[in-house]
């Protein structure tokens, strides 16, 4: 809930019964800060660290997307994106077994969430962010857009799971 008066506002960010809810334990908090631009994603962590987040955005406005990467899953390869920003203070959860990723919309935001796993390095996983079979509208120009080299190089939603069954076939 979200409370504003002449003050400013009051949120509670975080309540056990959310996790009794959905089932999930967060283990871990990240935050991070970026200018207008930066693209980060699509991210994700192999099983079986597959991680659940709670994300939100403490300042600025961003587009956060959500890939469902769940092969089993009717919505397999289709994405949602809800742009957030610090006015609205709302959060967004994403499952395990989704990519996540965020373009940032504003001049500067800080971006925070919780995770339901640990990250290991060995087990992190990506998408590409601009892979065409998922057309995603990131809000952002794309002489505008900031992101690693090491999210240019993700494999496509397709490329992924044609890698990743041939792994299982050795």
């Amino acid at each position: 809930m979200l409370w504003r008066d002449q003050r400013g506002y009051f949120l509670e960010t975080y309540n056990h019964a959310i996790s009794d809810y959905l089932q999930i334990s967060f283990v871990q908090e990240n935050e991070s800060r970026s200018s207008y631009g930066t693209l980060r994603g699509l991210h994700f962590q192999k099983d079986p660290w597959a991680q659940a987040k709670l994300v939100r955005v403490l300042r600025g406005r961003v587009r956060d997307v959500i890939v469902d990467m769940r092969q089993d899953s009717a919505t397999y390869g289709q994405h949602l994106f809800v742009d957030l920003c610090e006015d609205k203070q709302e959060q967004l959860f994403v499952p395990p077994g989704c990519a996540h990723g965020f373009s940032v919309l504003g001049e500067e935001a800080l971006f925070a969430y919780k995770c339901s796993k640990p990250y290991f390095p060995d087990h992190d996983g990506g998408i590409l962010y601009c892979d065409p079979e998922l057309g995603i509208p990131w809000g952002l120009e794309e002489k505008d857009i900031l992101v690693s080299e090491k999210d240019r190089k993700h494999p496509s939603l397709r490329e992924y799971h044609q890698e990743e069954n041939q792994e299982e076939l050795r």
